[in-house]
């Protein structure tokens, strides 16, 4: 009889090795949330940032271990972080790259290659150049998995609300949204009685924001998300098929982060005029991306009515409204936080526990 019992008791997931690349303000949260109950069948077996690593067990297990590889640790060295993900022994093993470093990403498809998981926020590859795309979906197979939900919309279920519609047989008609966490706080507050300059200095401090503020107000981040949807989606854009609307005057472009924050005020002028003018017509600005039936794909500051899904957003909201040939008299809907550490950080951490074996 207890041998019967025995048998029937739940066995112990397989333990999951991996290696976080990047300590930064999300791997932060993640290194956090590996040392939850929630994430007890995964083992870091080795961490880094851009210039230290550390593989030493004891050294993971500490709680500092963030700050301590800001200014210790042994030098950042690849080769020894995938040894120590060979050497785990752990029958699944992945690498979470939790930087917005082009270089790294363009290493994803190798990785996979190499019979490598691997887990991403970063936006690089899936929405860079074509032909990068094209590498990573000729990598995977075999067995491996590209976990990319932290991806778009901070992991709200954007990427496998598409793919499981794809896998019914429904396709994409249309795409529209606010993608930017960003730039939702930032057009959901800004109503004109204060400068613009003013709201994003205020934004910034409160982290929703990049340190450099361009990286949000260029629109290329949003036109990566863009790009990644509509790959998905069966639509093969090119990275210079997406219309492009910068809210950086061009003077502005150039400037070191410190000199840029110094001329902030320059941004004014051109935003409060476009706001007057939308107020005028009883409209308000939305920064909106867009993809119709054709494949043409822009993003850029939209004025749209009071009732339009856009103008009723809060806080730091994303949304995506997919037009399908199913959903079609009215669209699906998505919508909910899309920025911030934390729930980026569970949205690596979801892809990461979705590897572990079944049964």
């Amino acid at each position: 009889m207890s041998a019967v019992l025995a048998d029937c008791r739940p066995q112990a997931a397989p333990p999951i090795a991996v290696v976080l690349l990047g300590t930064g303000v999300v791997g932060g949260a993640l290194l956090k949330l590996l040392d939850t109950p929630a994430a007890s069948s995964l083992r870091l077996v080795g961490a880094a940032n851009s210039r230290h690593q550390q593989t030493d067990p004891r050294r993971l297990a500490q709680r500092n271990l963030r700050e301590q590889l800001r200014g210790e640790g042994d030098a950042r060295d690849d080769a020894a972080l995938f040894a120590a993900l060979e050497a785990s022994g752990a029958p699944v093993r992945a690498i979470i790259d939790a930087t917005a470093s082009a270089s790294l990403a363009q290493r994803h498809a190798q990785w996979l290659a190499q019979g490598y998981h691997v887990i991403t926020a970063n936006k690089a590859l899936a929405g860079g150049a074509l032909d990068g795309w094209r590498a990573l979906q000729a990598a995977l197979g075999d067995g491996v998995r590209y976990g990319d939900a932290a991806t778009v919309g901070a992991g709200l279920p954007v990427l496998s609300t598409l793919r499981r519609l794809r896998r019914c047989g429904d396709s994409l008609l249309t795409l529209e949204g606010v993608f930017s966490g960003s730039l939702s706080y930032l057009f959901n507050q800004y109503d004109g009685s204060r400068p613009f300059s003013a709201l994003l200095a205020q934004a910034r401090e409160l982290g929703y924001t990049e340190p450099d503020p361009r990286s949000d107000l260029s629109g290329e981040d949003v036109a990566r998300k863009l790009l990644i949807l509509a790959r998905h989606a069966g639509f093969a854009l090119g990275s210079d098929e997406v219309e492009v609307e910068s809210l950086v005057p061009p003077a502005l472009r150039e400037l070191d982060t410190a000199g840029f924050l110094e001329r902030l005020a320059e941004l004014d002028a051109p935003l409060a005029e476009r706001h007057a003018q939308a107020r005028a017509r009883g409209n308000v600005l939305r920064f909106l991306a867009r993809l119709n039936q054709r494949g043409r794909a822009r993003v850029g500051l939209v004025e749209v009515p009071p009732t339009h899904p856009a103008a009723r957003l809060y806080g730091t909201d994303n949304q995506f409204a997919l037009t399908t040939t199913r959903y079609n008299t009215q669209p699906l809907v998505i919508q909910g936080p899309g920025a911030g550490p934390e729930v980026t950080a569970q949205a690596l951490l979801g892809d990461v526990l979705a590897l572990a074996p079944q049964g």
